[in-house]
């Protein structure tokens, strides 16, 4: 399938059970793992990609780990092979060894981590011995991705002395930190903020327990673009839960500026269309950086400029989500600005439109999740590779169906 035509109903009625979140699963399940305990179940874990190949990694444990496109695998598997017995090679697809992990390995290293560069230095594929680690103070750039922070912080517990992280600089994506605190506590783990900059993690061992998977609320973004961009919407979607330690549950307060407004019900939330909406947008996204692309979309759309900054990580995403904004939504019409390598900008202008656009994909599941609603302002949208959702959410396009989306291959 490598092009679709995504044709919008009129209005949305709908009630769409959404993947669990992957951020939730692939840290439970390594905390698992490192519980070594198989009693005990992790229920309603996702299907997606990300999720699929760290089950497989940590079930099979075979020499040679190819997590594909799967970042957070890449980077929780590297922390987690470097405390296990056994010597593998943790490797993915060719965009994956273009993804930089030094300052994850060096992190690693700092603290006795027997790990080496198979091809190109600071890159995937690694080599990794497993062996006891003796933790003290590990000092990290606040800036980089929370993902090596969290993959850190998740071993700490099976150090001999724990240890402590000190995070330099501004720390962005401060929700995915807190995320990783809270569930290792829930298993059992101590891991605390002891300043504003440190994060100190315990020497306590974890201990498995049922465990059941809150469902994603970067996935429920798209649904709040799509009943932005509706004439008319009621969306429920079962299994979140209105207290959530998920960063971008932060999307259901973002958009009451773009006229959707959540009613909470006991795990379950219902989007309807208020109508209201600002004249113009402005937010910092440095803690939910992955609902950049749905807002850049929505707002463009609905014709609301914006300022958004604190993208500085878009970069280092599946792929430049800054650049891929920029150029796909020229496609649409629309003229985006970039500033200091972490700002976008629109202020109204437009440019001549593609007349039949395709929107690339460029292996990046979030930007055919975000363009695909653009189709509720345009009739249709026409989409390339599609297939990439699966690797958060691999029943997107048949959730769109199901709300009275068409969707043909072409």
């Amino acid at each position: 399938m490598n092009k679709i035509k995504v044709s919008s109903p009129e209005k949305i009625t709908a009630r769409i059970q959404l993947p669990s979140s992957k951020s939730i699963c692939n840290r439970a399940l390594v905390i698992k793992a490192l519980s070594k305990n198989e009693d005990k179940s992790i229920d309603n874990l996702s299907d997606c990609d990300d999720t699929s190949v760290m089950i497989k990694a940590l079930k099979n444990m075979p020499e040679t780990i190819d997590i594909m496109a799967a970042g957070t695998a890449m980077r929780f598997l590297t922390a987690y092979l470097s405390v296990t017995e056994g010597v593998h090679v943790i490797t993915g697809t060719e965009r994956m060894r273009q993804r930089p992990i030094k300052i994850l390995v060096d992190a690693l290293r700092s603290i006795g981590a027997d790990i080496e560069y198979t091809e190109n230095e600071g890159f995937p594929p690694l080599r990794i011995k497993g062996r006891e680690l003796e933790g003290e103070e590990i000092k990290l750039p606040g800036n980089v991705s929370s993902q090596y922070i969290s993959a850190l912080m998740m071993i700490g517990p099976v150090l001999k002395n724990g240890f402590r992280l000190r995070l330099t600089g501004d720390i962005i994506s401060r929700p995915y930190i807190n995320l990783t605190i809270e569930i290792m506590k829930e298993f059992g783990g101590k891991a605390e903020w002891t300043g504003d900059n440190l994060i100190t993690i315990y020497s306590q061992p974890y201990k498995a327990i049922p465990y059941y998977v809150e469902s994603d609320w970067s996935a429920a973004s798209y649904w709040y673009e799509m009943a932005a961009l509706s004439d008319e919407a009621c969306i429920e979607l079962p299994g979140l839960f209105e207290k959530s330690f998920q960063g971008d549950s932060k999307v259901a307060e973002l958009f009451e500026q773009l006229g959707v407004s959540t009613e909470y019900g006991d795990k379950y939330v219902t989007l309807r269309k208020s109508g209201k909406h600002t004249e113009m947008m402005e937010y910092d996204f440095v803690n939910q950086p992955d609902l950049a692309q749905t807002f850049v979309v929505t707002c463009c759309m609905m014709g609301i400029p914006f300022r958004f900054s604190g993208l500085q990580s878009l970069k280092i995403k599946e792929t430049d989500r800054m650049a891929a904004l920029i150029t796909e939504m020229r496609k649409l019409g629309y003229t985006i600005s970039e500033s200091n390598d972490s700002v976008l900008l629109w202020n109204g202008e437009r440019c001549e439109s593609e007349t039949t656009p395709a929107i690339d994909t460029y292996e990046d599941h979030r930007m055919a999740m975000a363009f695909a609603p653009a189709a509720l302002k345009l009739k249709n949208i026409r989409i390339n590779n599609p297939q990439v959702v699966s690797k958060s959410y691999p029943g997107f396009w048949n959730d769109l169906k199901k709300a009275g989306f068409i969707i043909t291959e072409e």
